[in-house]
């Protein structure tokens, strides 16, 4: 028998043959030789950006006249439209609200975990994006239980439906008192309403339990993505639901390609016609903001439309923009989508998904995320939702056909601004078309003035802490607000995952080394306005806030965590902020050293990995597990 080209970790493909399927695994290898686009995409990611950093470059259009790599389509065609796109198939066609989470949790049986797919699905929200990347914690098989808790649920095999039928209970009761009435009807009839959507991990990283047979680490695009389609697939079209998936992360449009090869790959193994797979794309990559319509044309019939979102966008600004002293963030609470580069970031997605392909097929635009969670005091709760049905108006004027939320919660509470406007899309909305200035590409990294304070950076610090501590107990989703509102009710807790770490580690990384000023005083601490942050005000920002979460209860900071992941944590954002050089992912740091709760080894996989990505760009992203 020929050797596979890949190999799964220990008793993994017994322990989890139904996701492991015969089917499956022929997939994974077919699949495998597509590994090479992957890293080849990835190599020249890390070189754009070292390059970048050497020259002082600013990110810029692609010159209209050259053919978007991995394509046969031009820049110039791909602008204006000359390209066949995809039909909206038609339980896409309305998605006023997503909502968007892992179908399972750290450390729990099925019974229990497979709660998070009953929520999903009788939310009432009209897609549900079941997360294998930002919001899925990564210890232990997390990845491989996300995939047979859908598997399950999809197949309404009896463990789910007990789950759903004790959900529907719960989530009425609570609606009962919230709203003064039910949510739910018939249970049974609702767990259909929901269109399944899926989100693999993006092209930047490494499966946990699959690498290739001379031990290089294996795609987890290729791996969520094949176990996600072939596990589902014949019911998701039996139930007569779309095949569809989010792409998080893309950078450019030849990344687009790649991802294009991948599904059209999987497509033909599968028998199925092409342009089967459905994708939206999330922006979250200030490169993409300069070609939209190039990545648009490079999934072409794939392509259903994009995802504005916030933290992980802002991230990828400050990164871009690392080599450049005078671009420095303020505080990030100031950044929304109304300021500056993310207002001109938003403005481009609403005028790429409103220019026609060649078919005059229009795409959607599902607005960014509400974090908000309606548990809080009185005061607190009417405020918080009084700012989440504020944003929602807010995109729906400005041409969204949805948005999306963090908690199933706060489906009712949004939804009812699209229900009001009655239109199950803004497909062709008129905006003016996209054009590819000077003038664009400056918007795109537009600083407006704002507070830089003290108090921001003790915030940024602490949420980015209790992150770290959160990811390595397996909770890559979680509720997170900055310590010193613990205990205040009339502050609510925001729903959170990975991009809430990047970023605020990102903007700590520029205040200090571009000696940002500070626009107040802070008696707190002695900095007066226009003082910096110093390396020596961090180190004591950082114990503060660090302690802080030491004294917190278990609550707000499991007990367990202090002496474990909680300090590793700690290692980690202070190695990310006081580096000389930025490194481009808070997730590599935490990955390699998730199931270790040891300082002294979590400090050497962090030094090893630093020294690699230092000496030439490489990033030690292989299994940790294999």
């Amino acid at each position: 028998m020929t050797a596979r080209a890949f190999e799964v970790h220990g008793k993994l493909e017994a322990e989890y043959a139904d996701v492991y399927t015969p089917a499956a695994l022929a997939a994974l290898e077919a699949l495998a030789p597509l590994d090479a686009d992957r890293e080849a995409v990835m190599r020249a990611r890390i070189e754009r950006r070292a390059q970048r950093a050497r020259d002082g470059q600013r990110i810029a259009f692609l010159d209209a006249d050259t053919t978007i790599p991995r394509t046969s389509v031009t820049v110039r065609d791909a602008r204006a439209g000359r390209f066949e796109g995809s039909e909206l198939p038609e339980d896409l066609r309305r998605q006023w609200v997503q909502g968007t989470g892992p179908a399972t949790r750290p450390d729990a049986p099925i019974e229990r975990s497979i709660r998070n797919v009953a929520y999903a699905l009788l939310s009432g929200a009209d897609g549900w994006m079941f997360d294998g990347e930002d919001a899925l914690g990564q210890i232990g098989t997390m990845s491989l239980d996300n995939q047979r808790n859908l598997k399950l649920a999809f197949d309404r095999a009896p463990v789910f439906m007990q789950a759903a039928e004790q959900v529907a209970r719960e989530m009425n009761q609570w609606a009962e008192g919230f709203f003064g009435r039910p949510v739910i009807e018939d249970w049974q009839q609702q767990l259909g309403f929901t269109t399944r959507i899926f989100r693999p991990r993006g092209l930047h990283l490494a499966d946990r339990h699959v690498r290739h047979a001379d031990g290089r680490p294996f795609s987890a695009s290729i791996v969520d993505t094949t176990l996600y389609i072939v596990g589902n697939y014949e019911r998701l079209r039996a139930d007569g639901s779309s095949l569809v998936l989010y792409l998080p992360k893309i950078q450019t449009a030849e990344e687009a390609a790649v991802w294009d090869g991948i599904l059209s790959a999987l497509e033909a193994h599968l028998g199925l016609e092409a342009g089967s797979i459905k994708a939206y794309v999330l922006v979250e990559q200030l490169e993409a903001a300069f070609q939209l319509m190039e990545i648009r044309a490079a999934l072409g019939r794939h392509f259903v439309g994009y995802n504005t979102g916030r933290w992980d966008y802002i991230n990828s600004v400050a990164d871009a923009m690392a080599w450049d002293a005078d671009f420095v963030n303020p505080n990030i609470d100031v950044i929304t989508m109304t300021y500056g580069y993310m207002r001109a970031y938003e403005d481009r997605v609403r005028r790429a998904v409103n220019t026609p392909d060649a078919l005059g097929q229009y795409a959607l635009w599902q607005g960014g995320m509400e974090p908000n969670i309606p548990v809080g005091s009185e005061s607190g709760v009417e405020a918080g939702m009084a700012r989440a049905v504020a944003g929602a108006e807010r995109e729906q004027r400005e041409g969204a056909s949805g948005k999306w939320v963090a908690h199933w919660k706060m489906v009712h509470i949004v939804r009812p601004v699209w229900e009001r406007a009655g239109e199950d899309n803004q497909l062709g909305r008129e905006f003016p078309a996209l054009t590819y200035t000077d003038d664009d590409a400056g918007a795109l990294i537009a600083l407006e003035d704002a507070p830089r304070t003290v108090r921001g950076a003790r915030d940024l610090l602490s949420v980015a802490l209790q992150y770290g501590n959160a990811f390595g107990q397996g909770l890559q989703a979680a509720a997170l607000k900055p310590a010193d509102f613990f205990g205040d009710d009339d502050v609510l807790y925001l729903m959170e995952d990975m991009a809430t770490g990047e970023i605020r580690a990102s903007i700590l990384w520029e205040w200090l080394h571009k000696r940002a000023p500070f626009t107040a005083d802070d008696p707190a601490t002695g900095t007066g306005a226009g003082d910096p942050l110093t390396e020596a005000l961090f180190e004591r920002l950082l114990d503060e806030e660090y302690e802080k979460l030491l004294g917190a209860d278990d609550r707000d900071v499991f007990d367990s965590s202090k002496a474990t992941t909680l300090p590793i944590a700690r290692e980690i954002v202070r190695t990310l902020v006081l580096g000389d050089r930025k490194l481009p992912w808070y997730i590599d740091l935490l990955n390699i050293n998730l199931g270790t709760h040891d300082l002294a080894e979590a400090r050497r996989r962090i030094r090893r990995f630093v020294e690699a990505f230092e000496a030439d760009g490489t990033r030690l992203i292989g299994s940790v597990d294999a």
